[in-house]
């Protein structure tokens, strides 16, 4: 085997598997349409492999150009500075409310008593 018919081969593999695994989606969502589709191929499985192949690679060429248009037009951070948007920057301070701030200290308090109230019980049954 050359390694072109090795590369071919597992190519060929590959599609067939992606083809195989968006007709199972397709069947998932809509199981008359694809029941159908796999009785008109019969049992030639030559044929079978040739779908699933060409559905392969409508697939893999679909999701290629949805990896490109998310890659593609991304703006260069280190192009002239007077073209970018000027920046502003804020400082976020949290804000809160002096009842919630008790009740967290109170239920600190309680939760520490409590852990207390149990080490003093293991130490007793020791």
């Amino acid at each position: 085997m050359t390694p072109d018919t090795v590369t071919t081969t597992i190519q060929k593999g590959f599609r067939v598997t992606l083809g195989a695994t968006a007709t199972l989606l397709e069947a998932i969502q809509d199981p008359q349409s694809s029941s159908e589709r796999f009785s008109a191929l019969g049992s030639d499985v030559s044929r079978l492999a040739e779908t699933l192949e060409t559905k392969g690679e409508v697939t893999e060429r679909e999701a290629r150009q949805f990896v490109d248009s998310l890659f593609g037009p991304m703006p260069n951070p280190f192009s002239d500075s007077a073209s970018s948007p000027p920046t502003v920057d804020t400082v976020a301070t949290p804000i809160a409310d002096p009842t919630v701030q008790s009740d967290l200290a109170a239920l600190t308090q309680e939760l520490a008593d409590v852990r207390q109230a149990i080490e003093t019980l293991k130490a007793n049954q020791s």
